[in-house]
């Protein structure tokens, strides 16, 4: 099997005033905040560009559940079909089934404490 986890893909969490809490960050951080929070640029080990996002989101959004969690870890994977399907196998609970866009393919598990976790794998060419 190929690599599980092969970087962060993001953090996301919940707050009362996603755009007071993104226009903070810029202002006090420096951080390059667009209308999804802020997009990291990175080199993996092959030189190849990545990105990472970090994105505040309404404390009222659904796109946690069923986690209760007020945040959500996002990773990169390289295989996400293959991934999921050893998971599974592994008794991990998958949710949902995986949407695939123009940046890259997303699933979902949880871990054992009720975090639900977002696997990504992705086109970071279609972000340049």
């Amino acid at each position: 099997m190929k690599k599980r986890v092969i970087g962060l893909g993001g953090i996301f969490f919940k707050t009362q005033n996603p755009d007071m809490i993104k226009e903070w960050y810029r202002d006090r951080l420096g951080l390059n905040t667009d209308q999804y929070g802020c997009t990291f640029w990175w080199k993996d080990d092959s030189g190849k560009s990545c990105s990472t996002q970090w994105s505040p989101f309404k404390e009222d959004t659904a796109y946690f559940q069923p986690s209760e969690k007020p945040f959500m870890m996002n990773f990169r994977v390289e295989n996400l079909v293959e991934l999921l399907d050893t998971l599974k196998e592994e008794g991990v609970t998958v949710i949902g089934e995986i949407e695939e866009y123009d940046y890259g393919k997303f699933g979902w598990i949880m871990d054992p404490e009720g975090n639900k976790i977002e696997l990504w794998e992705p086109v970071d060419k279609a972000f340049l």
